[in-house]
């Protein structure tokens, strides 16, 4: 007896003056400092490189295209994510207490799917306007209007807020595991549940097709992109030198595209996966585990402006710009020239 009150003295809870409050995780403080840093790391260069791509999107002219502002809204996403989400899903992580209440808790969760929902989708969005561009060039200009990106983007943000919010407030995601979740509640817990039926329907709509259509899609590319890349490589004319700078940009793009999708299924198909086999196996997974899967996925939208940051000269040369303006004061620009 003298064992398990000591025992019971000695775990922390999230809220000491409740009896039906959570445990705390018991970690090392290196550990915790360690997890600290990391993440703290990856929301900032989250928030900062996005808004570094929402700046130079608006500040260039150059860079307003149709095609950008499909850019500047997944970058806006993205951003939203890393400052109103990330933050908080940190102090969960690491400390394994909730203090903001259940109903907070929703509106989290909603917005986490919310944002992440819309990141996907605009990438869907990104894939299926390079494939018009390089595809089907003579009639993207008619395809790919300011009008129809505007309303492409408008229908990506409504349906994820109204998928997500619906989701999480009606509970239908949970329907039938009352139970389970009334065994496994204290205050200062914060979980999602998924069910077999929206497990499957969750990763189906949400990364299944969108990852179907970017794959199809970037293939498509990627295919056209060799083949004028081997045409113009065999071209011996006057103007050779020019058609080894256009298969030389053909092959950088495809090279890019591979990486896009890479970077896509490395960070999100943990998390389905995850969320989809969970229910089927009596939701064995560890905390920690869903935990490293959902900041795997949160990783894409660190990842997405260092791709357009390393890979896309134009938005270099604009980052460069604006930091050596805004951040180390130089006002001689003369060396920074578009390419």
């Amino acid at each position: 007896m003298t064992s398990n009150r000591t025992d019971s003295e000695n775990v922390l809870l999230c809220f000491p003056l409740l009896p039906d409050s959570c445990p705390k995780l018991h970690r090392l403080t290196v550990l915790k400092v360690a997890m600290y840093v990391l993440m703290v790391l990856m929301i900032l260069t989250t928030i900062f490189g996005n808004l570094l791509i929402i700046i130079s999107i608006s500040h260039f002219k150059h860079l307003q295209s149709p095609t950008h502002m499909i850019v500047q809204s997944l970058a806006a996403c993205d951003c939203l994510l890393g400052s109103l989400v990330m933050p908080y899903s940190m102090v969960r992580s690491v400390e394994g207490c909730w203090y903001l209440g259940d109903f907070v808790c929703k509106v989290h969760f909603s917005l986490d799917m919310t944002f992440c929902i819309s990141s996907l989708l605009h990438l869907s969005l990104i894939s299926v306007d390079r494939y018009w561009a390089i595809c089907d060039p003579l009639r993207y200009n008619r395809r790919v209007t300011n009008n129809t990106v505007t309303l492409s983007i408008t229908f990506t943000w409504l349906f994820s807020f109204l998928y997500s919010f619906y989701v999480v407030f009606s509970g239908i995601n949970a329907v039938g595991l009352e139970m389970l979740i009334l065994q496994v509640y204290c205050v200062g817990s914060c979980v999602l549940f998924f069910n077999k039926r929206w497990g499957i329907i969750c990763l189906i709509l949400t990364f299944v097709l969108p990852g179907m259509i970017m794959s199809s899609l970037y293939m498509k590319i990627f295919h056209v992109a060799r083949k004028h890349a081997k045409v113009m490589s065999e071209r011996v004319t006057a103007g050779g030198m020019k058609s080894q700078s256009s298969a030389h940009r053909e092959r950088k793009a495809a090279k890019t595209l591979a990486i896009v999708m890479g970077v896509f299924y490395f960070c999100w198909l943990p998390f389905f996966t995850v969320t989809a086999v969970d229910p089927f196996y009596n939701y064995v997974t560890p905390p920690d585990v869903y935990d490293v899967v959902i900041w795997f996925a949160y990783f894409n939208s660190t990842c997405n402006p260092l791709i357009y940051g390393f890979f896309y000269p134009s938005f270099q040369n604009a980052f460069k710009i604006l930091i050596y303006t805004y951040i180390c004061g130089v006002k001689d620009l003369n060396t920074l020239t578009f390419e």
